[in-house]
């Protein structure tokens, strides 16, 4: 069977998601309008939902794709928008596009935008909890979620990234950062779709072998892009990272190095995939997107 194409997923399941987080969210014609209305620009503003995506693959992968499959995807994708809003603030990377159009302090102002992205970080984990889920499996997606969003995860990566601008660092150093600030909560899209459904013990492991691979894999592509892209394709200012001096794999490695290890680490996902047979072929779809995409 041939393997899905990466946009016929996102059309799958993107209006999937949609549709979850359209319910989760506050609407804007209520008291506190602003920060409404900052939250769903920030949410509904274009996104890929690639790590929405990566969880119903990985329930695909497992098992049928259920209603905890969907709030898992929803509070995934909160925290991603919460961590781009906080990510494009002047105290951080100072972006003034994301995704093609004004970022949130921008469009809205920087308090505002502080605020939205505490709001969603909020209702993530308010989402999992107040859904009509058993309390053990709430629980556990909760836990997975909290870890890989947090000061030993995406938050650590964060900081570290901070920290490392101006430094020449290794490759064990850099991607120390990039486990955490990308690849975490990639993982963790990942195991809370696998959970959802039921994954045991080694499907979890394979599927952390994955999540691993493609996680580094994501960051190692945005780095080349950020040499190569387009403004206007990739959304973002080209060129946003060197100005910076923030340590790349391109900057580490070379242009061509880079993307030999994008495709070392394309294959080490497929290898993680092999006991999935065709369960396994979004998740493919999936790599096979993250080391060609053009934004």
């Amino acid at each position: 069977m041939p393997s899905p194409h990466f946009s016929d997923l996102v059309a799958q399941y993107k209006t999937r998601v949609d549709n979850e987080l359209d319910r989760a969210l506050p609407g804007t014609g209520v008291l506190g309008a602003p920060l409404y209305e900052a939250i769903r620009y920030s949410v509904f503003n274009g996104g890929k939902r690639i790590r929405p995506v990566l969880t119903y693959a990985a329930a695909r992968a497992v098992g049928e794709i259920n209603d905890a499959t969907d709030c898992a995807a929803a509070a995934v994708e909160m925290i991603h928008a919460y961590s781009l809003i906080h990510d494009d603030l002047p105290a951080m990377d100072d972006d003034d596009l994301r995704r093609g159009k004004p970022t949130c302090h921008i469009a809205f102002d920087e308090a505002t935008a502080i605020l939205a992205g505490d709001a969603l970080q909020t209702l993530a984990f308010e989402h999992l909890l107040s859904a009509p889920l058993a309390p053990q499996l709430a629980l556990q997606l909760l836990k997975i979620l909290c870890k890989a969003a947090g000061p030993s995860g995406m938050v650590l990566g964060q900081a570290l990234d901070i920290d490392a601008v101006g430094q020449t660092l290794d490759l064990r150093e850099l991607e120390h950062i990039h486990r955490n600030k990308t690849g975490a909560m990639i993982n963790a899209s990942i195991l809370m779709g696998a959970v959802s459904v039921g994954a045991d013990r080694d499907q979890q492991a394979a599927l952390q072998r994955y999540g691993d691979a493609i996680g580094l894999a994501f960051q190692v592509r945005d780095d080349i892009l950020d040499v190569t892209g387009n403004t206007d394709v990739i959304g973002k200012r080209q060129g946003a990272d060197v100005a910076l001096n923030k340590p790349t794999y391109v900057a580490l490695m070379g242009l061509e190095g880079a993307r030999e290890k994008a495709l070392s680490l394309h294959r080490e996902a497929l290898s993680a995939l092999e006991s999935f047979g065709e369960r396994g072929d979004q998740l493919r779809a999936i790599a096979d997107y993250i080391v060609n995409r053009e934004h």
